[in-house]
């Protein structure tokens, strides 16, 4: 059984950065795409960055390219996500995701349970 944990959520105001982190646990690591996602209040969820097993593919959402960076240690079992220039609409619930596949995922096989980002104006 896989296990994901978030942290590093909080509130900061606009214009903040914050850093996201996921913590894999029970499978290797490295044998899964690592995706992140958010979900705002009354809204879909959306995709936020994705990053191949080894790191060599990296997708970002169109909201968020050049703001946001992905990047995984796959010896510590962890994926970041770097936010920078932070904006009230950047506020949701943050989701870390795996993917069994080495390449970049259209589906998700386990999910983390989420850390709040509020920025506020």
């Amino acid at each position: 059984q896989v296990q994901l944990v978030e942290s590093g959520g909080g509130s900061v105001q606009a214009g903040g950065s914050l850093r996201l982190s996921c913590v894999v646990s029970g499978r290797t690591f490295g044998s899964y795409a690592m995706g992140w996602f958010r979900q705002a209040p009354g809204k879909q969820r959306e995709f936020v960055a994705v990053i191949s097993w080894a790191g060599g593919t990296i997708k970002y959402g169109d909201s968020v390219k050049g703001r946001f960076a992905i990047s995984r240690d796959n010896a510590k079992g962890t994926v970041l996500l770097q936010m920078n220039s932070l904006r009230p609409e950047d506020t949701a619930v943050y989701y870390c995701a795996a993917a069994r596949t080495a390449g970049i995922p259209s589906d998700y096989d386990y999910w983390g349970q989420g850390t709040q980002v509020t920025v506020s104006s």
